[in-house]
């Protein structure tokens, strides 16, 4: 086989496997694949595109590194000294001078075109079909969708793999893990397949990024800035991704999980979302009793309180302060509550206590009972009703 055959064979070999997504492992859509080579299949128009750009660019690179290198080694050992030959007397190349500006101007030329329509597409948000609002929080993902079938609906999506498969600290897993390990949550994301979805992104916190890798979007969440982006699912299936920024102890388990079903399927959903949302808008005038409030507070601190604050209510030194013993917690209700409902900066710890305003106010009202009863605390004003959560709230 001659050189050039050789070379050919080469180059065509690394561009087949550059579009092979995995290795040795069987494909599964929407998350990462054991021994991936390759970005994970798109799903998108826009993720088509880019996966192409990829391996285009991919391509042009080989094409120039070989040819750049080939030149380079030819002419060392074909021109060494060891044979005789002596160096050329000339400084310039009129014809060289120019061959090396076209040329790049010409690849480069090549690569921004394409590229260039990609990125404008990636950011034309217009005439979407749904419209849903992902705020980050440490550490998970509220959902809020705007407009569109569904408008209206609202939820918090935590990580649900369970503590037994991931450990504490200095505790080893005492469960095996399951295959979509750290890549599971309590409530999906759901969203009708072949509908433009427009994604609005803040943070109540702290910055973070929110990405699915099939759906070729990645946005920034920042605390007082809205972004948004796009993506229209070709697709019906479910989709992972986490944050892609780094966001304080627990970034590692805050995942996303996105449900793409059929139109009929998701109008289905969305009627049963809005039972569930119906039948848990409690009556915030209803008394509970200690014991009713305690019960319902604990889900709560465990779904939302426990990474910061522990189960144990001992917090993390010189990062999240403990409740077990706090003045806060011990203290005053209406310093508690006005603490849930806007958010509190502690001295002598880096992170500021978030706003959790999305919570019910029976839910603020239960967490804080449970948190006020719970560990040694013994606070003297032992019970808030919801009540007088939505006063407090009515006051903003």
């Amino acid at each position: 086989m001659t050189y050039a055959k050789r070379l050919h064979a080469l180059m065509l070999g690394l561009a087949v496997s550059a579009s092979i997504p995995a290795l040795a492992a069987q494909e599964i859509t929407g998350r990462p694949v054991e021994h991936q080579l390759n970005m994970q299949t798109p799903v998108t128009g826009v993720g088509a595109d880019i996966y192409s750009l990829h391996n285009w660019m991919m391509i042009v690179c080989l094409v120039i590194f070989v040819a750049v290198f080939g030149v380079m080694f030819y002419s060392v050992f074909k021109h060494r000294k060891a044979l005789g030959h002596k160096p050329a007397t000339f400084h310039e190349s009129t014809t060289v001078e120019i061959a090396w500006t076209i040329v790049p101007f010409l690849i480069v030329i090549g690569m921004a075109l394409p590229a260039t329509k990609t990125v404008i597409a990636l950011k034309d948000t217009s005439n979407a079909d749904i419209t849903i609002k992902a705020t980050g929080m440490q550490w998970k993902w509220g959902y809020d969708y705007l407009n569109g079938e569904g408008q209206g609906i609202s939820f918090l999506s935590n990580l649900s793999t369970p503590r037994s498969q991931i450990g504490e600290p200095g505790v080893a897993p005492t469960a095996a893990r399951g295959e979509n390990y750290l890549l599971e949550v309590d409530n999906e994301m759901v969203v009708p397949v072949g509908k433009k979805i427009r994604m609005v992104f803040t943070a109540n916190d702290v910055i973070h990024a929110w990405t699915i890798p099939a759906f070729a979007i990645k946005q920034d969440a920042i605390p007082g800035f809205v972004r948004d982006g796009w993506f229209k699912a070709d697709q019906v299936g479910v989709y992972r991704g986490n944050c892609v920024e780094l966001c304080g102890k627990d970034h590692a388990f805050m995942p996303i999980v996105v449900r793409v079903v059929s139109a009929e399927d998701y109008t289905a959903w969305v009627a049963g979302e809005k039972k569930r949302m119906a039948a848990l808008a409690d009556d915030p005038t209803k008394v509970w009793t200690i014991d009713e409030l305690k019960t319902k507070g604990e889900t709560v601190y465990a779904a939302n309180c426990v990474a910061c604050h522990q189960a144990n209510g001992k917090g993390l030194p010189n990062a999240f302060p403990a409740l077990d013993g706090s003045p806060a917690v011990t203290g005053a209700k209406d310093h508690q509550i006005d603490v849930l409902l806007h958010g509190q900066d502690t001295p002598g710890f880096p992170g500021a206590m978030p706003p959790w305003p999305q919570l019910s106010d029976t839910d603020i009202a239960a967490v804080i009972t449970y948190t006020r009863n719970t560990w040694s605390n013994k606070a003297a004003e032992n019970i808030v009703q919801p009540a007088e959560v939505l006063a407090a709230r009515s006051k903003q």
